[in-house]
């Protein structure tokens, strides 16, 4: 009777590669895939069930990696979070929650002990370090977030280059010449988050495409940060009149020193949030904004997930384009100004 051992040698491939065949829990190129089955005809090989039937086995668990991080807006996560493990559900999957401070290593444990059958990993970096192995260890997985290199990765995140353009499109359409950006803390910048340095360069190379001036000052989830960006950027360029805002945590705070230096909004000062629609329409004016699609990104991270587990392919980016809702927060700039 062949053994496994048997159609490795016939097949020419390492007796793991035609477990992979089997079980389906690794990709395995089609030509490969073709010779084994090939092998095991030939062979007339038939796997011990009980041994099949362990290979073949899923634990219906998809881990998802969150980050712990004091600089991060938590109600954001927490939503992606909860819609990655509603969706799961309806995929018949549990969660299995692990923190990015577990790094690779913690990547490399739940791969290693077949605890989870993919994964979903948050808080993505330009150059992140879990990537390697992610890619090594060969499950099944998909980013929130977009890293420099995507090569064999598949992805999901708001297009947030285009939504830093598109605040720019919006003040500058309405008369602002003068912009300032009020981003993440300096941390977020420093360890390369995506999604702050991509909403850095869509404001940025849309404030240079229509020739407005533009400052960007990096700011803690402070109210007494807040205050000190705010007044740092009006004593140094008191002719900005558009404010684009990335810090969920600082947005009542900004509009707060406003007031205490006699700026109205939207009168003296327009603003223009990335923050989500709940945030936007708890203050007073409500906020322009582009929302942030929490919701539909966990979503679409599962169902990413769930077509790498039926299919192995990787390699597909999901661009989410951005939506501006205007409220009441900007209008045309004032004259003179």
């Amino acid at each position: 009777m062949a053994t496994l051992a048997d159609v490795a040698r016939h097949a020419g491939v390492a007796a793991s590669t035609v477990s992979y065949v089997l079980s389906g829990k690794r990709t395995v190129s089609a030509s490969t895939r073709r010779r084994v089955e090939r092998s095991i005809e030939l062979l007339n090989y038939h796997p011990h069930a009980g041994a099949q039937a362990l290979a073949s086995s899923r634990s219906n668990i998809v881990a998802l990696v969150v980050p712990l991080r004091s600089d991060l807006y938590v109600p954001v996560m927490m939503e992606i979070a909860i819609a990655v493990t509603t969706t799961a559900r309806t995929f018949g999957h549990d969660v299995l929650l692990l923190t990015n401070d577990e790094g690779a290593e913690g990547i490399r444990r739940v791969a290693v002990s077949a605890r989870a059958d993919a994964m979903i990993l948050m808080d993505v970096s330009m150059d992140d370090d879990r990537i390697p192995m992610l890619l090594d260890v060969g499950i099944p997985a998909v980013l929130i977030g977009i890293p420099s290199d995507t090569r064999g990765l598949t992805c999901v995140d708001l297009d947030f280059a285009a939504a830093g353009e598109l605040c720019v499109e919006h003040l500058t359409g309405l008369g602002h010449r003068e912009l300032a950006f009020i981003g993440e803390a300096e941390a977020v910048y420093q360890r390369h988050s995506g999604f702050a340095e991509r909403t850095l360069r869509g404001i940025s190379g849309g404030a240079a495409q229509r020739g407005v001036r533009l400052v960007h000052r990096p700011c803690e989830g402070s109210h007494e940060a807040a205050a000190g960006a705010v007044t740092r950027i009006l004593e140094e360029r008191p002719g900005t009149t558009g404010l684009i805002v990335q810090n969920e945590a600082i947005i009542p705070a900004v509009l707060s020193v406003l007031r205490t230096t006699g700026r109205t909004v939207p009168e003296d000062v327009s603003i223009v949030a990335l923050c989500p629609d709940q945030v936007a329409e708890q203050t007073s004016p409500h906020l322009s904004s582009v929302t942030i699609p929490a919701e539909e990104m966990g979503r679409r991270a599962v169902e990413l997930v769930m077509q790498r587990l039926e299919n192995g392919r990787a390699g597909e980016v999901v661009l989410l384009p951005p939506a501006l809702t205007v409220r009441a927060s900007s209008a045309p700039a004032p004259l003179g100004r």
